[in-house]
């Protein structure tokens, strides 16, 4: 279907219609100007919602634009009784769900550094390596003693080991040859293993 477009005294009569009645019309219309009336109606409300759910502005900002460009479709497929309260639903679950991928790539990156601990420390007994609190605190050490990696070596260790990319990805995203890749990700593994036996010291 064809937008319609509307005059400026048609924008007078849909600002001065009621959120069902912007609804109704859309379905007759598919106009995004609609879209654009509710988005200035309700921008900051689900902003609201999303900031509470998700605790920062980015990505607060990031699921207001998604809901309100999911509405082109969404409206087009939904009996709508009371608009306010439909699209709060929808935006809360968007944040709900939003928070459980970044559960699950909270807990991958968990295993992921779990088993760099375990490469780069053959020596020693998985179980320490992983167990109770003496293994968060390994986790939570190797995590920052990444970060004190160069840029080079941090880049690659984090995508070979964190992100589970192949050499030849990390080469192709880096622009580093593959033998750079191979010797960075060597070089960052033996300072890392460095920093761990320094850490095993001190305990």
């Amino acid at each position: 279907m064809t937008l319609r477009f509307f005059r400026k005294d048609d924008m007078k009569e849909l600002n001065s219609m009621t959120d069902e009645q912007l609804v109704t019309r859309y379905m007759e219309t598919h106009s995004s100007e609609i879209i654009g009336i509710l988005y200035e109606r309700y921008t900051h409300l689900l902003f609201t919602v999303s900031y509470k759910y998700l605790g920062n502005e980015a990505d607060a900002e990031d699921v207001v634009m998604l809901v309100f460009e999911k509405l082109f479709e969404l409206l087009k497929k939904s009996e709508i009784i009371n608009f306010k309260s439909w699209i709060y639903t929808i935006t809360r679950n968007e944040c709900l769900m939003q928070l459980r991928h970044r559960k699950t790539d909270e807990r991958a990156k968990e295993e992921n550094l779990k088993k760099l601990d375990t490469e780069i420390m053959e020596s020693r007994e998985p179980d320490h390596l992983i167990g109770g609190r003496d293994g968060e605190y390994r986790i939570r050490y190797l995590e920052m003693a990444i970060n004190q990696l160069s840029a080079e070596q941090k880049q690659c260790v984090q995508l070979f080991y964190l992100s589970e990319k192949s050499y030849r990805e990390v080469e192709q995203l880096t622009g580093y040859t593959y033998n750079e890749v191979k010797s960075h990700i060597q070089n960052g593994k033996r300072n890392l293993k460095l920093m761990m036996e320094r850490m095993d010291r001190y305990e």
